[in-house]
């Protein structure tokens, strides 16, 4: 499996330039949000959705300035959105280290990401960016739509598949989408480009997430979230409603009882996988995963043979491959 070292080697100039970027972008005059964006900073994820998009502008033209500030307005958003999911999900631990509210409470985390989300806004309009800021605006609310409907679903465990990719769609393939869109948009106008590439997106963005939610039912897990974490939310992802798709009422019955009982949170997550396991349901969900990499590998194929096209290639089969 390529790293994302290699695959992104190809943009690492326009990498290296973005970090500059970005760190300018973030300045205050207020010194508590520099210590906080510092903070922030000092400890970014793998920085796929700018790595897509310039990888997307390099696949169907030439980087520039519309690039970067595609690319800045989506490190903007997705830095935002993480930092709020945080504070609605109390959760004070964020790639392996502190979150913002775990140190400087919940109130400042919310304002930081507003910050963010303000600072998105402003550098679009200052660089008359309005397109890519309607596709990224789109991709929020989208997002929050999602994330609303999910918590609808959780309080009655009655989530179908359909309705399951819907949610996984709008809460993490939509914004993997703007990025290939707009990345794409950056450096072209032609139509059926910019859409070919928002279609990538979409299909990446939900098999990154069925990866995401498959993690919970392996028997090692390298990732910076606790094993069983999906099912002591009460969140159904694909490998447990596939199972429960199968199971007898009386069982379906049973396993939804045990998820929203207060019982021994270890004991309900071994039971859980071992059921999701006896009834296949992670072989459905990768079966569903690899069709969806087959799909986004096809529409690269429409472009010609390139060194991006190559270590594109590369990225989705790290989306499903990736142990972490």
């Amino acid at each position: 499996m390529s790293t994302l070292n290699k695959i992104s080697a190809p943009v690492q100039t326009e990498l290296k330039k973005f970090d500059k970027v970005f760190s300018a972008i973030m300045k205050s005059k207020i010194p508590l949000l520099n210590i906080i964006t510092n903070y922030v900073i000092r400890r970014k994820g793998k920085q796929i959705r700018p790595l897509l998009i310039f990888l997307s502008a390099k696949l169907n033209g030439e980087v520039n300035d519309s690039t970067y500030t595609a690319a800045s307005l989506a490190e903007l958003l997705h830095t935002a959105t993480l930092i709020h999911d945080d504070v609605v999900d109390e959760s004070f631990e964020r790639r392996g280290f502190l979150s913002i509210n775990a140190i400087w409470k919940s109130k400042i985390a919310v304002l930081l990401g507003d910050f963010l989300l303000s600072k998105g806004m402003i550098l679009s309009v200052e660089k008359k960016e309005y397109e890519i800021l309607g596709i990224f605006s789109g991709a929020v609310r989208e997002m929050i739509e999602g994330e609303l409907f999910q918590i609808q679903k959780s309080r009655k465990l009655n989530i179908c598949e359909e309705e399951y990719f819907d949610i996984i769609r709008k809460k993490t393939a939509t914004l993997i989408s703007a990025c290939t869109e707009s990345g794409t948009r950056s450096v072209t106008e032609d139509f059926e480009k910019i859409q070919l590439m928002k279609e990538f997106g979409l299909k990446i963005g939900i098999a990154f997430q069925i990866k995401d939610d498959l993690f919970d039912y392996e028997t090692h897990s390298l990732i910076g979230k606790p094993k069983g974490n999906d099912i002591q939310e009460k969140k159904l992802t694909l490998p447990l409603i596939a199972s429960l798709d199968k199971a007898s009422k009386d069982e379906k019955r049973r396993i939804i009882k045990l998820i929203n009982k207060k019982s021994s949170k270890r004991d309900t997550y071994n039971e859980v996988f071992q059921f999701v396991h006896q009834n296949k349901g992670v072989e459905y969900a990768k079966e569903k995963m690899y069709t969806l990499h087959e799909e986004a590998q096809q529409i690269l194929m429409k472009y010609p043979e390139s060194q991006i096209r190559s270590v594109m290639i590369d990225l989705v089969n790290y989306i499903v491959e990736r142990n972490k």
